[in-house]
């Protein structure tokens, strides 16, 4: 895995070789479940760390701003993340997904919401920059969940690890994010398990995977502290959604420890990187993301993706 690509999924890294949730207790109109079918729709995801160069194909900054507008012009619009799953679970109509793309970003470093000067790309803007940019030139809303690393320890140490050791990978940003709206912080882990890391929340330190964390102990410690250390640093959101690291899943999450301890993590839905549109049968702790570098490569390929 390449550092400048902490999720392991998409393009290398740097130039330079381094590299809103309901209030508990409340209560949701229930839908009818005919209006499920209707629903399909594509996760896109992308990882603003992703800068190898200053094309398309070699940097997400670039990929998302051209996306942004090939989404446009086809007539989809963008809904949040949190839509798409309040759907899935009957809680708002299916009509409302209509033509919908949904947006996601992995990793949470500065690179999601500040403009950088890269040291060997120049200066890149910001993935919350380039989503408003979009939204002043077209008129049209536009919303994206960022799936960020929590432990502040694991990303000082994978700010020397993985990117060029300026302090690039705080959390002072999160809550203006929040209050902003044009990005919902959400929960990528406590320390994604990364191989780079000197110690993980892995019971034997089996790194660089998340399908080592199939127990109760590692579970909590890396998806309920994240949780917890994100509402109580966000409150009075609440932390929802959850991306996987690596984007995989093994059967103890998907089966066990999600569905059967949701009154502890509090999490509605999981995200992995299999290639695919949710659906309505989709399963919630599994649902299906297209990743930038990965799934697609070129305008034109995501355009085919879209139109599947």
């Amino acid at each position: 895995m390449e550092c400048g690509s902490v999720s392991g999924a998409g393009k290398a890294g740097y130039c330079s070789g381094t590299a809103s949730a309901r209030p508990r207790g409340s209560r949701r109109r229930q839908w009818p479940i005919l209006s499920r079918p209707r629903m399909r729709v594509p996760v896109l995801t992308y990882h603003s760390n992703n800068i190898s160069g200053n094309d398309y194909a070699r940097n997400d900054h670039v990929a998302l701003a051209e996306d942004l507008r090939l989404i446009h012009r086809a007539g989809l619009r963008i809904v949040p993340l949190a839509r798409v799953v309040e759907v899935l679970l009957g809680e708002a109509a299916g009509s409302t997904l209509d033509g919908a793309v949904a947006l996601s970003f992995d990793d949470g470093s500065w690179f999601d919401w500040h403009d950088i000067e890269h040291p060997s790309c120049g200066l890149q803007r910001g993935f919350a920059g380039i989503l408003r940019d979009f939204a002043a030139e077209t008129g049209s809303a536009v919303h994206a969940t960022s799936f960020v690393i929590v432990s502040p320890e694991a990303r000082t140490e994978l700010d020397r690890t993985c990117l060029v050791g300026r302090g690039w990978w705080g959390d002072d940003w999160w809550g203006a994010a929040q209050r902003e709206g044009v990005l919902s912080i959400e929960s990528h882990s406590w320390d994604h398990n990364h191989h780079t890391l000197a110690v993980t929340a892995q019971r034997e330190q089996r790194k660089g995977t998340f399908r080592s964390i199939d127990n109760h102990v590692d579970a909590d410690a890396q998806i309920r502290q994240a949780a917890d250390w994100l509402d109580a640093l966000l409150a009075p959101h609440q932390s929802s959604l959850f991306a996987y690291p690596y984007g995989e899943s093994n059967d103890y999450l998907v089966r066990e420890y999600l569905p059967r301890f949701m009154h502890q993590h509090r999490l509605r839905a999981a995200f992995d990187t299999e290639a695919g549109p949710v659906h309505a049968s989709s399963g919630r702790w599994q649902l299906p993301r297209y990743v930038c570098g990965q799934h697609w490569t070129a305008p034109e390929d995501l355009a085919r993706l879209l139109d599947e």
